[in-house]
Parts: structure tokens; C-alpha cells; sequence
């Protein structure tokens, strides 16, 4: 089939580590489909610049377009402002493609313009729902009843975990056409390493428990959480360290709020990571963090478990249905001292690695693609239900 996926998680020139698990599931699925990948880059991000190349494409094709829209205010209308920006810049082409199938990966407002987009062309679509897009922005009265409104107008919907999946249904998509996928991980780099070596080719202190984060650096994460629970971890780990890896708009702040808690000498802010260079980090730490106040199944926790690492993460979203007792703990989203007992406990006892690989093992990119490959094949069939 030829199949345009419209979305915004994608790297580009202006965002070249986002979104890593789309680049990687697109592009195998380019393997079996003729598959070109339309991002939306915002006009913020375009007016400050290129920020380098983003991983090359193996088997798909991307290309992009500006996404302008009222900031602050309006926000209703980034559904219509997002399919005016793309057929103002890339309408004509569009209609010269002869597309079997629309694959819109984000609820909004890239699903909103993907249904307005399938109508004028009058082709099927297909939406991926990821986390906030459904448990946050679908929460807000005018944009809850674009977001339903395009959700049942897709011949099917692709949740990244039963929880989203329940949301979907929520909002009126019949059951039958709604699918839960989990992402999967690339085994050929993330697997179990030595952590002697990794620290060493990372100038990171050879001795002492090692805590991860990896992902942005923003409130609804929990990086602020984890950060004011440090100094509690110090006090029963005193040689505890703790690695930030990536970047957003609190980065600076969590560093100031380092220095003010008096713990700067013991956290490191590596700055965003390319997603090849993430595997020497996991095998460098002892575990993972991650306590979002709300997710849908982050790759990241996939791939430390798929590395060995035990994990520590919130009761939120789709991770108790990744993340089982024998690979880390889980506590509730913003309860500090409960994170603090958490990481003590699990930098303190003995972790089956073993297990915990072997559980990654069902999260694989082949089934994925393969299961994948099947829904959109139903979705564009003539007779598939609407």
C-alpha cells in the first residue's frame, strides 16, 4: 500500500531525538508498505533553527511542514490551524499522490486535521494514540469532542496500552475497532552490558549506585519529583549518584534546585542523548527512574528492562501492564517518600536479570510491524466497517 502517516513525534531537522519509537516502528514498516512520514514542525522550533541531522531512514520517507497556530490562546483551533498549514504548503501535492491509507499518530491536533485531510481526499484513515493526547488533552471540554469525533471516524484505532485503549472506548470508538500494540524494542542494542566498562567509556565514578533518568525534562515527567527525593535516597545511599539524560524546559531550573538542596556534586545533567548512545547509560546504571504523573508505555522503561535494569515508575497509565513485580517497583505519581523507599529498596536487593530480559523478550519491533501490517490492511479494505 502507499501510506502517508501524519504526524508530529518525529525527527526532523528542528527536532532531530524525538520520538525515537515512531522513527523506528515507520521505518520498519516501510519495509512492506511504500510508506512516507508528513511532521509537523512548529513555527517556534522553525524560527530558532535547525538543530542538526536526524537518524537516516533506511526504507521510509519524511518530509514536513510548518504548523502555525495561535500560542497561549485558541487552542480549540489547532485541529483546523494544523490542516490549514498543511494544505496551504503541501495540498497540492497531496492530492497528486495517489495514497491507499492515512496513518495519523498523535490525538491532537493530528488525528482533528488527519480526519478534515482524509475527508477532502476522501481515503480511510488510521489514528495511534500515545498518552497525553487521550489522558490530558482529551480531558479538555472543546477539544475532548474533536478528538472522539476523529477517533470514531478512523477505521481503526492503535493504543499503545489497554489504558489508552479504555480511553478510546470511552470516548465512543466501537471495541472492534480499537487495538492495543505495545511499541517494541530494537534487541540488536539494547540487551545486558557490562557496567564496569560502560561507566568507563562514559567518565562516570566506577564505584557507587547509579540512578537513571531518561527522557524530557519537564514537571509532568516527575524530574522535580525525583530530584527533591535524592537527598532523602542520600541519606541511606550516600554514595549514590544520579544521571539526567535529556533536555526541556526545566532543565535549568533542576539544576539551580540542585545546587539549593546542596546535592549538585552528586547529580550529572548529560544533556539530550541520540538513541544509540542510550544503551551505554543503561548499562552504566543501577536503575531506571521514571516517575511520570501520567503515561502510555514509555519505551524507555522497555528497553532498561530489555537491558537487565531494574525499574522504578509510577502506577500510571500502561506501565503496571509492562512492568512486573520481579523487574522494579512502582509508587504513586508525586509522592516523594514513596520514591524515596522505592529506590532504596531496589538499589538493595539482587535483581533476576535473567527474568527481566526474558519478560522484554514480548516487546519485540517484528510482532509489532506484523500485527500493525494486518490493522492497516483491514483499515483499507473497501468493505472495512466506518
Amino acid at each position: 500500500m502507499n501510506i502517508l502517516a501524519l504526524t508530529n513525534l518525529f525527527p526532523s531537522a528542528w527536532d532531530p531525538l524525538r520520538a525515537s519509537f515512531n522513527r523506528q516502528q515507520f521505518d520498519r514498516l516501510a519495509r512492506v508498505h511504500d510508506l512516507e512520514v508528513m511532521v509537523a514542525v512548529d513555527f517556534r522550533d522553525r524560527y530558532r533553527g535547525r538543530r542538526g541531522d536526524p537518524p537516516a531512514l533506511l526504507n521510509a520517507r519524511s518530509d514536513d511542514f510548518t504548523f502555525w497556530y495561535p500560542p497561549r490562546v485558541g487552542r480549540s483551533l489547532h485541529g483546523l490551524a494544523w490542516y490549514a498549514s498543511l494544505m496551504a504548503q503541501r495540498g497540492a501535492s497531496l492530492r497528486r499522490r495517489r495514497y491507499d491509507l492515512l496513518l495519523a499518530s498523535w490525538g491532537y491536533p493530528d488525528a482533528v486535521g488527519t480526519a478534515r485531510l482524509a475527508r477532502t481526499l476522501k481515503l480511510p484513515y488510521v489514528v495511534k494514540v500515545h498518552g497525553s493526547d487521550l489522558n490530558q488533552q482529551a480531558q479538555h471540554r472543546l477539544q475532548r469532542g474533536q478528538i472522539a469525533s476523529a477517533l470514531r471516524g478512523a477505521r481503526a484505532v492503535v493504543a499503545v496500552s489497554a489504558a489508552l485503549a479504555q480511553r478510546a472506548r470511552e470516548l465512543g470508538v466501537p471495541a472492534a475497532r480499537v487495538h492495543v500494540l505495545y511499541n517494541g524494542v530494537d534487541g540488536d542494542s539494547f540487551h545486558p552490558g557490562e557496567r564496569a566498562g560502560a561507566r568507563r567509556r562514559l567518565g562516570l565514578a566506577a564505584e557507587g549506585p547509579l540512578v537513571l533518568y531518561v527522557g524530557n525534562l519537564k514537571p509532568g515527567k516527575g524530574c522535580v519529583d525525583l530530584l527533591e527525593a535524592f537527598p532523602g535516597l542520600l541519606e541511606r545511599q550516600p554514595a549514590a549518584r544520579l544521571a539526567f539524560v535529556g533536555d526541556g524546559p526545566s532543565a535549568q531550573a533542576l539544576r539551580q534546585r540542585a545546587e539549593v538542596l546542596g546535592v549538585a556534586g552528586r547529580v550529572l545533567f548529560a544533556g539530550a542523548r541520540a538513541h544509540h548512545e542510550l544503551p551505554a547509560w543503561m548499562h552504566a546504571a543501577s536503575l531506571l527512574c521514571l516517575p511520570s504523573h501520567s503515561e502510555g508505555v514509555p519505551n524507555v522503561v522497555l528497553e532498561a528492562m530489555a537491558c537487565g535494569l531494574p525499574v522504578v515508575a509510577t502506577d500510571v497509565g500502561g506501565i503496571p501492564e509492562v512492568l512486573p513485580p520481579h523487574a522494579g517497583r512502582m509508587v504513586p505519581p508525586r509522592d516523594r517518600q514513596a520514591l524515596v523507599d522505592a529506590l532504596d529498596e531496589v538499589l538493595r536487593s539482587d535483581w533476576p536479570t535473567g527474568a527481566i530480559t526474558g519478560h522484554a523478550e514480548r516487546f519485540s519491533w517484528r510482532d509489532n510491524i506484523e500485527r500493525l501490517d494486518r490493522i492497516l490492511q483491514d483499515a483499507a479494505r473497501p468493505a472495512a466497517s466506518t
